[in-house]
């Protein structure tokens, strides 16, 4: 009995000394944007191979993937997370609207600058083209349980990270402080992100004074380092041939600072070569070949790896435990909530969010609900800036919602061109009135071959939180040419004073119904014909029209939708004196479409699409009646319906029906090839609907879609025209 108590004893005093005596062994990793994502790669074979790791240090990219990594995100956790993200969300300062209304949707899916702006007070989150919106929630969800100012000390590995001090380029060890804020700072690319204040500390990415902090392991102890750099070359006199490119070789110059020292300081120095990427490269194929680099350079340093154990005092079985993340679901888990807290809002702006989001009743929450919130609180409420945080209590998280200043106003910008108009530019204002006023007014402005102006004034009754009544003006100068069966008619040009006033206008996300009185002014100026053309007259007139619209869109893409739908219906009651046309029964507007998206693969869709404009009554304006051609909707004139292989603008009669059916197979993330066949009928009596010629209309194209909108391009053909056509778009529809 006295051996056996002698023996354990030997046991519990030799295993911390063989603790102690082991050497500590540190893993660095260099900055380098999307390439750093190689680093995962290595970090997979040093698991493989049994290496102990006892601190992380890390630049930019580096700091992401190592902080992660400190605190329970293992290799593969690592890989599933990059893998499963997208990063031209997570990179952008784009709003999640899918809560919002279907008009603030349309918006995001329009114009491709939107920017908010606080004229007279500071906005800490300017001096960059990015904000940093989204990958700043990113980095509080994925640090959850670790977003309390910290010593980074007490991770699971110890963990330190670097950034710059822009005030007087000096670097900026963190050892302690929030992560988030800290990884944040590290990842700041001059000008392109913009920085993190912390005190007098203007805070950017950590590659200017330090992008491979060797020297910052050794400092924390470390006995043994292996490095990872995805460090690339300098770009030559040939390539500095951009903006972009010679800001980032002034970046890459810098990150040469304590390079070559660093690199001499480390045991096991594994370097992913990088090329044929960037910084930016965070498409899926980039990320998966770059992950698969680093694996393949560090198994060529697997001899060298395997030398390390006995170094560090360990045999060559030995396998360290292996870490997992606290919370492995983070972005899908639902977290118990105890409480709310609203910080810098208004009572009034709280009650709206509680009644938005039912959050009296709400007792859990998911990171994509958060998310929701805040980006009400932007669109909604006009905040210049709303974030969101979880502070653990006894029996849960409270839900910390932060608003920053209120936008003095929001400007969008839209560009586009097509080979039928050319080139357009649209600019839009969001200008919020007296807050006791409840008031907003949006301002367009459209130039190119199409012209418009106009605004409205839209109403937030408190008391009414999804009718928001709209009183709107508008004036259009058009300049438009009529085919007839593929030859040109006649072309012309008119001006429109459009004024409407809708008292009802329901919002609820899919959501949209509106009623109102609108009065139209036409006034023709030239109109020149072919020696083909049919005697048509455009007479100047004013119109009174009663209309209601409804429409339903649950479609999960405004332009390329693989799953949900998209319901339109509108009766408009069209009048010259607010009852009769011409001293007769005004003109009933029946119109309708209903487009439905059915995915057959993972990369195919199908989308059928049944749509039609009946009218009824005498004496129908002309410029009122049905027109088909084109891609969309309503492009040129409110009346147009599209039609797969016509592709100018022609008149229809007016009881028209049509169907259209449409393949689309995705290639890779953004490539979209399309097969569109559409038929109808249009007949001027619907009695007459069947007996009518059929129209038959093929259309095949191509689209990428970009951050700019969709880029193609499209070829078809119908038996109304018997001619081809060749249509270009770059750019949203507007």
């Amino acid at each position: 009995m006295k051996k056996i108590a002698w023996l354990l004893l030997t046991l519990m005093v030799a295993l911390p000394l063989s603790a102690q005596e082991r050497k500590r062994v540190a893993v660095v990793l260099s900055g380098g944007g999307a390439k750093g994502t190689a680093h995962i790669g290595a970090l997979k074979v040093i698991e493989r191979a049994g290496i102990p790791v006892d601190i992380v240090t890390g630049t930019s990219m580096g700091s992401l993937i190592g902080g992660l990594y400190a605190i329970g995100y293992n290799a593969d956790a690592l890989d599933s997370l990059v893998r499963g993200l997208d990063w031209s969300y997570v990179i952008s300062d784009r709003e999640n609207m899918s809560r919002q209304s279907l008009s603030d949707r349309k918006k995001q899916n329009t114009y491709i600058l939107s920017q908010g702006l606080t004229i007279g007070k500071h906005n800490e989150n300017d001096g960059g083209i990015i904000k940093g919106k989204n990958i700043n929630m990113l980095l509080e969800k994925l640090c959850m349980g670790y977003t309390d100012s910290i010593d980074f000390n007490r991770l699971p590995i110890p963990f330190a990270c670097v950034a710059t001090n822009l005030v007087d380029n000096t670097e900026i060890d963190f050892h302690s402080g929030r992560l988030p804020q800290a990884l944040r700072a590290s990842m700041a690319i001059p000008a392109v992100f913009s920085p993190v204040r912390i005190g007098k500390m203007v805070l950017v990415d950590g590659g200017l004074t330090n992008n491979f902090p060797v020297d910052l392991a050794r400092a924390m102890g470390a006995d043994i380092v292996i490095g990872v750099s995805v460090q690339d070359s300098l770009r030559s006199s040939e390539k500095l041939n951009s903006t972009i490119s010679i800001l980032m070789q002034m970046v890459d110059l810098n990150t040469l600072n304590k390079l070559d020292e660093n690199i001499a300081n480390t045991d096991v120095f594994i370097h992913v070569d990088p090329s044929g990427y960037s910084a930016a490269s965070f498409n899926s194929a980039a990320v998966d070949t770059l992950i698969n680099r680093g694996e393949v350079e560090a198994m060529r340093h697997w001899d060298e790896l395997l030398a390390l154990k006995p170094m560090i005092g360990i045999d060559s079985s030995f396998k360290p435990v292996r870490l997992t993340p606290l919370r492995p679901s983070v972005m899908t888990d639902r977290v118990h909530i105890t409480g709310f807290t609203f910080e810098n809002m208004t009572p009034q702006d709280e009650s709206f969010l509680r009644a938005k989001f039912h959050l009296n009743r709400l007792d859990s929450i998911t990171s994509r609900e958060e998310e929701e919130i805040t980006t009400s609180m932007r669109t909604d409420l006009f905040y210049q800036t709303a974030t969101s945080r979880l502070i653990e209590e006894k029996d849960g998280y409270r839900l910390v919602l932060t608003a920053g200043n209120r936008k003095t106003s929001h400007v969008n910008l839209g560009l586009r061109f097509d080979n039928e108009e050319m080139v357009a530019l649209q600019v839009n204002a969001n200008l919020p009135l007296k807050k006791t006023l409840f008031v907003s007014s949006d301002i367009t402005l459209r130039l190119g071959k199409r012209l418009m102006a106009g605004g409205e004034l839209i109403f937030h009754p408190r008391a009414l939180r999804f009718t928001r009544p709209v009183i709107s003006y508008y004036f259009r100068r058009n300049d438009i040419d009529v085919y007839h069966e593929g030859d040109r008619e006649y072309s012309v040009l008119y001006n429109m004073h459009q004024t409407q006033v809708e008292p009802v206008n329901i919002a609820i996300r899919n959501f949209g119904f509106k009623a109102g009185l609108r009065w139209d002014y036409y006034r023709f100026g030239n109109k020149l014909q072919s020696d083909i053309s049919r005697q048509v007259d455009f007479e100047n007139g004013h119109y009174f029209i009663y209309q209601a619209q409804m429409e339903f869109n649950s479609e999960d893409h405004w332009y390329f939708p693989t799953r949900g739908g998209r319901f339109v219906a509108r009766y408009a009651y069209i009048t010259d004196n607010f009852a009769q046309m011409n001293n007769r029964a005004g003109i009933s507007d029946v119109s309708a479409s209903w487009r439905k998206s059915f995915p057959v693969s993972e990369r195919f869709t199908l989308e059928s699409l049944l749509y039609g404009r009946l009218l009824f009554g005498t004496d129908i304006p002309h410029i009122y009646g049905n027109i088909i051609g084109g891609t969309s909707f309503g492009h040129y004139v409110e009346s147009q319906m599209p039609f797969a292989g016509l592709g100018h603008v022609e008149y229809a009669e007016r009881h028209f029906i049509g169907a259209q059916l449409q393949g689309r197979q995705r290639m890779g993330k953004n490539h979209h090839v399309c097969l569109l066949a559409s038929v109808a009928q249009h007949a001027p009596e619907m009695k007459d609907i069947m007996q009518t010629k059929t129209l038959i209309g093929g259309q095949l194209a191509y689209y990428y879609d970009s951050v700019f909108g969709p880029l193609g391009a499209s070829a078809g053909y119908c038996n109304r025209t018997r001619t081809p056509y060749f249509y270009i778009n770059l750019g949203y529809e507007f």
